[in-house]
């Protein structure tokens, strides 16, 4: 049950909000492979003085267009979270038009007895959803 927040500046769309949520959501299906109604997006919408930056870090310039996505999942391995970084930053390029620059991804990672919603059913085995395959638990591909 990842719960992800979107920091953009305002004057963006309601398109590209959607567009950047999309972006995120269908790069945690596909590296985390969570069920398609697994969704809970908040999008920020800040004043441009509420997003401070220095406008180069790491070596690396970054535009007053940059977005952040904070997000909160029970503990995943360290090459899985790349990936997940790697495949939304793509799907941000190819849907938004933004540069992988701009694209910046904290994680927050918690236990999974720290979840609840209504319905959720965990296998007290793997602390997964049991919605989730036994494959893909295994692997530590999903949660």
């Amino acid at each position: 049950m990842p719960f992800v927040e979107i920091y953009l500046r305002k004057g963006k769309s309601p398109e590209f909000h959607k567009a950047v949520s999309e972006a995120v959501h269908e790069s945690m299906r596909e590296v985390f492979q969570i069920p398609e109604d697994d969704f809970f997006h908040v999008v920020h919408d800040m004043e441009p003085s509420d997003i401070l930056q220095a406008p180069t870090f790491f070596g690396v310039e970054r535009s007053a267009d940059s977005v952040i996505i904070r997000m909160t999942f029970n503990h995943r391995p360290p090459a899985q979270k790349t990936a997940l970084f790697e495949a939304i930053a793509d799907r941000l390029v190819a849907t938004t038009g933004m540069r992988r620059e701009d694209v910046l991804l904290t994680v927050l990672e918690t236990a999974a007895e720290n979840w609840w919603a209504q319905g959720r059913s965990i296998d007290p085995e793997t602390g997964f959803d049991t919605r989730m395959s036994p494959e893909a638990v295994r692997a530590g591909r999903v949660g």
